[in-house]
């Protein structure tokens, strides 16, 4: 069992001279691209310092932007005591996720953002503009080789424009207002190499949905993905953006794909673009204003300072893929860990009731594109709703001049307007219990799109579009068997090097107790045999931006995705306990044990904040999303790894012995009447109630970082304390 050490934040960052690898003298220890990105945003490294795969470092990105959840970093700016932006050119406000909301509460609440955006000079889009993610794309903040950041767990979208684009949480970014800076660990890298071309009628959507069902053993968890090969020059710019998109249902942080002349010639088209945006036509009136961020001067520094990672760079892992032997696949149902190729399911004829082409991943104008060439001289079918939602309103625009938008209406779909909508789970035309639905989004978690018992599936636009005008999921006529390879598992290989970086910070060795954190902690064992819990399942989507929600509320709804029963089994528990005495060191409450790849999913930082409201102050996995992870370290709640006891538990309670039915009984949650206590001064943990007796595992111990942020209540109450001390 290991601890997830957190970081040596803010002052300790800024200082401590341990946080980035030490350079050799010569010759330069080699990087990757990603990392020579990371070194050009790290602040407080002194000289010679090479920044490196495990890495602890203070970052200050180009932007970092917040969409819907820009309230709650508002109080939370406010709540630590800040009173101006650091950097108001760094800052973005995007509104996209509510934006069907007409509610008085909601008009107020956007309202109120924009007012705080104008009181600070930050850049701000309104409600109807388009997607946040879509938006920096398109407006620049999002470029190559930046470093930019969000509070959303698509960041990594940005890759497909070779910038690295990673998620942060509500807490980092009230920091990055008034601080411009933010602490990250830099992730093991991973190679993707991607080989030969695609088939005709095969996309981006495809090769990602692939990869997320053919690789769904945590291989590339917590990493940084650097796409690269042959295979890459065949993709678009749209495509690319799909796959670096997804790479977050995928399980990494970073996925970015190389700065070369496809990627060039997009920026050339938007140069264009950008000069024909006036009505002007003679040369004796100026032309249109520079714009800020998408420039000549700016690409031709980037064509001449074009960075490559080096010969020698380490990586922790190599997959190589083989684009020319994938056919059409389709995730689900309700996992993107599960992928199917199109003719599989085809033929079993699986009926729909509702399709999407909505998302930041798949609502671009070639999609657009796609699905009018499917629908064009067809209908949706009886029984059938098909919503469709562009990226934003700029790629609405630029369809409907192509006549592509009026194609997908006269075939009887329905407009919704530029933003998340039914992706997040909010608006109209949820799916409702027993329905299925095919998506062009990038999860379908079970209840993230509406129902927890519907069936969600994902797939490219053509196959969403021609799901739609069937009535069940297909292909569209124009795929062409003959076209494609043989169906069956696409050729890849991965080759790990357990070598080299592993993502494991320097930090980590053991430290005495912070003064306040507990020497123990104990309580009631409760288990649930499932890997890839998601965020959804920890915290449903549809009380995510109900920002006056209080922590009971939290408390009694948390886990309802996964298990309706679960709330109320902890409140029951934690009232069973028999108070300890004040002069005792040791933390009382639920200690919940599950699997792999635990808190994957979305950038919520209530999926931690409900656990601990509902007296859960630790949990234990096989692994974490480091999202998640995150959240819990900036909240103060402590997540420990121990496969070991994983294992036990499976092997003792779970169906079957295997996570994902629930336990022997079939219930959701197991409660065995284990009890545990975990030691953090020796590292041991010790699990009563087993057949033969108490079972013992080793974890290491929590670092003083970590510790101090539990006493001050989390990186918030951490930050108000560092204003107070040095005010």
């Amino acid at each position: 069992m290991r601890i997830l050490n957190g970081p040596y934040v803010w002052a300790r960052l800024g200082s401590a001279r341990f946080m980035a690898t030490a350079a050799s003298a010569k010759p330069r220890l080699p990087q990757t691209v990603i990392e020579k990105v990371v070194q050009k945003y790290a602040v407080g490294l002194p000289d010679g310092k090479i920044v490196k795969a495990g890495d602890y470092v203070m970052i200050r990105p180009e932007h970092v932007m917040t969409h819907d959840n820009t309230g709650p970093v508002i109080s939370k700016f406010k709540s630590i005591g800040a009173t101006r932006i650091e950097n108001p050119r760094q800052t973005v406000f995007t509104l996209d996720h509510d934006v069907q909301n007409k509610s008085e509460k909601n008009l107020a609440k956007y309202a109120n953002i924009e007012a705080f955006a104008r009181q600070h000079g930050i850049d701000f889009y309104p409600a109807g503009r388009g997607i946040g993610h879509q938006v920096l794309v398109e407006e620049g903040y999002a470029f190559p080789h930046t470093l930019t950041v969000a509070s959303d767990s698509h960041s990594n979208m940005y890759g497909g424009m070779g910038c690295v684009g990673t998620p942060i949480v509500r807490t980092d970014a009230a920091a990055l207002w008034a601080t411009g800076k933010t602490w990250w660990q830099v992730p093991r890298m991973v190679k993707v190499e991607l080989r030969g071309k695609l088939a005709p009628g095969v996309t981006g959507k495809d090769v990602i949905v692939a990869l997320c069902g053919s690789f769904n053993k945590d291989e590339v968890l917590n990493a940084a993905i650097e796409f690269t090969g042959e295979g890459v020059a065949g993709l678009s710019i749209d495509d690319r953006l799909t796959i670096a998109n997804m790479t977050t249902e995928w399980g990494a942080l970073v996925g970015v794909f190389p700065v070369d002349e496809t990627l060039f010639n997009w920026y050339e088209q938007a140069l264009n673009k950008l000069e024909l945006r006036t009505f002007s036509t003679s040369m004796s009136i100026p032309p249109p204003p520079e714009h800020q961020r998408i420039n000549r001067r700016r690409l031709d520094l980037l064509h001449a300072t074009n960075l490559q990672s080096d010969m020698d760079a380490e990586y922790s892992s190599h997959l190589i893929f083989d684009l020319s032997t994938l056919v059409p696949h389709v995730s689900g149902p309700n996992s993107v860990k599960v992928s199917t190729p199109l003719p599989v399911l085809e033929d079993a004829r699986i009926a729909i009731q509702k399709a999407y082409l909505v998302s930041c991943t798949n609502s671009r104008v070639s999609d657009i594109a796609a699905a009018a060439a499917v629908m064009k001289g067809n209908k949706v079918a009886p029984g059938v709703e098909f919503y469709i939602a562009a990226a934003s309103s700029v790629v609405q625009q630029e369809s409907e001049k192509l006549g592509y938008w009026d194609t997908l209406i006269a075939s009887g779909a329905k407009v919704l307007p530029a933003g998340c909508g039914p992706c997040i789970g909010l608006g109209t035309g949820l799916l409702e219990e027993g329905e299925t639905g095919i998506s062009a989004t990038n999860r379908n978690y079970k209840g993230r799109m509406g129902h927890p018992k519907a069936q969600a599936y994902l797939a490219s636009p053509a196959v969403v579009a021609a799901s739609a005008v069937k009535g069940f999921i297909c292909g569209p006529a124009s795929l062409d068997p003959t076209h494609l390879p043989p169906v069956g598992t696409p050729t890849f290989s991965l080759v790990a090097n357990a070598s080299s970086n592993s993502a494991v910070s320097s930090s980590a060795a053991e430290e005495p107790l912070y003064p306040g954190f507990p020497s123990t902690f104990s309580g009631r064992l409760l288990f649930a045999p499932q890997d890839n819990l998601n965020t959804d399942a920890l915290y449903p989507g549809k009380y995510t931006y109900q920002d006056d929600i209080t922590l009971e509320r939290q408390a009694q709804v948390v886990m309802e995705n996964y298990d309706t029963s679960f709330a109320a089994l902890a409140a029951s528990l934690l009232k069973q306990q028999t108070p300890l005495s004040a002069s005792e060191n040791t933390k009382q409450g639920v200690v919940l044990v599950s699997g792999y790849n635990f808190g994957t999913g979305s950038s919520r930082e209530q999926a931690a904040t409900a656990l601990k409201a509902a007296g859960i102050p630790v949990v234990i996995a096989g692994s974490f999303g480091d999202i998640f992870k995150r959240n819990a370290i900036n909240n103060g709640l402590v997540c420990l790894e121990s496969p070991d006891l994983v294992q036990d538990l499976t092997d003792a309670y779970a169906k079957d012995g295997k996570r994902g039915a629930g336990g022997k009984s079939g219930e959701l949650t197991v409660n065995a009447g284990h009890k545990i206590s975990i030691s953090m001064v020796n590292g041991t943990v010790t699990v009563t109630g087993f057949g033969d007796g108490e079972k013992n595992y080793s974890i290491g111990t929590v670092g003083a970082s970590v510790q101090e942020l539990w006493v001050c209540g989390g990186l918030e109450g951490f930050i108000l304390k560092s204003i107070q001390a040095s005010s």
